[in-house]
């Protein structure tokens, strides 16, 4: 596989260009930090980390962890990369300042994961879920829990997981049998055992805090019912430091179609001391703190399947001879042209291309919200910032996902036969990425999240102002003296998309009022085309922004020259896939629930 090269130039054209991220950090708490040149550095020297420490061990981390008497060693390699990771103080990046963190907007660390992703996203698995744990504690935790797992969480010497899933139930929680017994001394008693828990027993950190879903004695039937609590591998002695083991163990660890270089583990509780999270009954809300930080880390797992087979599979195409392109010989002193000259490799390639910046920008754009809803210094800002991140969360994890496969199909099919086996490393991406359309909600989940909680119980709120937003853009751009033809089609594509947005966000409203299955069969149809939309709204001011500094005669000129031409084949060659969505939202119902059950019995 090609050596890996971190997109700098991507990452700050969106932030200093594309996106007022400087304007959004003057109401950001610690925002002044993050100055023009600051990111710079900062994306810099966490590329050289990527490029120079993760990427060589992607491929290594491949033949997996083993397990062995409940205890978990990670991949050659992967141990040492963690130390260096902690020493040069990245886990600490946007942590509070009070517990040891260096305060800097969330969006910053949200670019810099998206590199640790596209670099070795199995290993990035392992602190990014720590990011969840601390948003947890600072949310929902005691002054006490604060101090004593915050400091260890934030500096990178513990590490954190999530505990929902159990054998019987994954995403229907309502099922879930974990118990937690009140003890005298304020802790409880934890019983149950939980599956499918990433990075969930390891040997990067000396400490490992798993925040779980568990039932109270007095619960409530249902979601309603849930607690959370904090459960350490090794409870904290006085002093804060490690102490004595817990009842918690890991029984096996999965053996999966991909992501081997983390550990998936099946962890057993028995008589574990846990600590409350917050009120009781309340721990579904809390834990869904750490599942939108997870559900947009997921996303950007997509991004990074898109980038990371893109980046290989272009290299590949230039060098690979086979056969003569139709035009003519390209390459009269060889036996065949470079595959590269052909037209379906081009689409391939540039489909990937502009999934992985597409989907880089859409997670920018919805940072600026994170920034907001985790550090506003107006409460009024927190609580808009909150609703607005929640209306793109769903189409981040499910579209970007969806299409981080497609791209990292493509990047087998590039390859042709040397793609299918494992020198290339080009499958193994393909098997990696299948994960991030399941995990963290499937991509059905998502839809019908945003479908139902997101869209319709909204009122069509944040819809309308997504969509205000792109006309309020596209008829800026129509309207400009200076807008090209080119820009002037994206505009009005733009526009049409905004309005198409609204009505079939209000057309399956009106179908669910006669049979609310429509709600189901439409939602992931419903969520394509939100995203193939929101996809559309970043290229269009990608374009635009990489115009006008040609114009100017500012920066990179050939930079510019790249955008516009991805932009031009993301509208003529990608965008009209979103069509397709459209119309299969508006098919009959019958042709979905209309067959009895007995219909798809295989064995007839």
């Amino acid at each position: 596989m090609p050596a890996f090269k971190v997109p700098v130039n991507d990452y700050l054209f969106l932030f200093n260009d594309v996106l007022d991220m400087q304007g959004n950090y003057q109401h950001v708490k610690g925002g002044d930090q993050a100055t023009p040149d600051m990111l710079e550095a900062i994306f810099t020297e966490g590329a050289k980390f990527c490029e120079n420490e993760l990427a060589p061990l992607y491929q290594v981390g491949d033949q997996g962890c083993q397990w062995n008497q409940g205890e978990v060693t990670t991949p050659p390699g992967f141990k040492e990369a963690y130390d260096k990771y902690v020493q040069a103080g990245w886990p600490s990046l946007t942590g509070s300042p009070e517990m040891g963190g260096q305060g800097l907007p969330t969006s910053v660390s949200s670019a810099f994961n998206e590199m640790l992703n596209t670099a070795n996203w199995p290993w990035a698995m392992y602190p990014g879920l720590s990011e969840g744990a601390v948003a947890t504690l600072e949310d929902h935790g005691t002054d006490e829990q604060k101090q004593i797992y915050l400091t260890k969480l934030i500096s990178g010497l513990w590490s954190g997981t999530m505990c929902l899933t159990e054998a019987h139930c994954g995403t229907d929680l309502a099922q879930l049998k974990t118990k937690a017994v009140p003890k005298d001394d304020g802790s409880y008693k934890v019983n149950g055992t939980k599956i499918f828990i990433s990075a969930g027993e390891h040997d990067l950190t000396e400490n490992i805090v798993h925040i779980v879903l568990a039932k109270l004695p007095d619960a409530p039937e249902g979601t309603k019912g849930i607690s959370l609590f904090i459960i350490p591998k090794f409870l904290p002695a006085a002093d804060g430091s490690v102490g004595e083991r817990n009842a918690v163990q890991c029984g096996s660890i999965e053996h999966k179609m991909g992501i081997h270089g983390n550990a998936t583990a099946v962890l057993n509780f028995d008589d574990a001391t846990g600590f409350l999270i917050g009120r009781p009954h309340a721990g579904l809300s809390a834990m869904f703190t750490y599942m939108n930080v997870a559900r947009i880390g997921t996303a950007s797992q997509g991004t990074a399947a898109a980038e990371r087979s893109y980046q290989a599979a272009s290299a590949y195409a230039v060098e690979r001879l086979a056969m003569r392109s139709l035009s003519g010989v390209k390459n009269p002193d060889g036996p065949a042209d470079p595959i590269i000259c052909h037209p379906d490799v081009r689409r391939m390639l540039l489909t990937q291309r502009v999934i992985a910046e597409g989907s880089r920008a859409m997670i920018c754009y919805a940072s600026q919200f994170a920034d907001l809803y985790t550090a506003a210094k107006d409460k009024d800002q927190r609580k808009q910032a909150e609703q607005r991140l929640g209306f793109c969360t769903p189409i981040l994890k499910g579209f970007i996902t969806e299409q981080g496969i497609v791209a990292a199909n493509y990047g087998v099919q590039v390859f042709g036969g040397h793609g299918y086996i494992k020198e290339w490393g080009m499958e193994q991406i393909l098997r990696d990425s299948r994960i991030a359309t399941i995990y963290e909600g499937t991509t059905g989940i998502q839809a019908l999240d945003l479908m139902g909680r997101k869209t319709l119980l909204d009122n069509f709120v944040q819809l309308k102002i997504f969509t205000g937003e792109m006309l309020k853009f596209a008829a800026k751009s129509l309207f400009a003296v200076k807008s090209n033809g080119t820009i002037r089609k994206q505009a009005w594509t733009i526009a049409k998309l905004a309005i198409k947005w609204r009505y079939l966000g209000f057309r399956i409203g009106l179908q669910a009022k006669r049979n609310r299955d429509a709600i189901g069969a439409g939602s992931v149809d419903y969520l394509m085309f939100s995203g193939y939309a929101y996809m559309a709204f970043m290229w269009a001011m990608m374009g635009a922004k990489a115009q006008h500094s040609l114009d100017q005669g500012e920066g990179d000129s050939q930079f510019f020259r790249d955008k516009l031409h991805s932009a031009k084949f993301f509208f003529e060659r990608f965008l009209p896939q979103a069509s397709v969505h459209a119309k299969t939202i508006s098919a009959s119902l019958d042709s979905v629930m209309g067959m009895p059950t007995d219909y798809f019995d295989a064995s007839k």
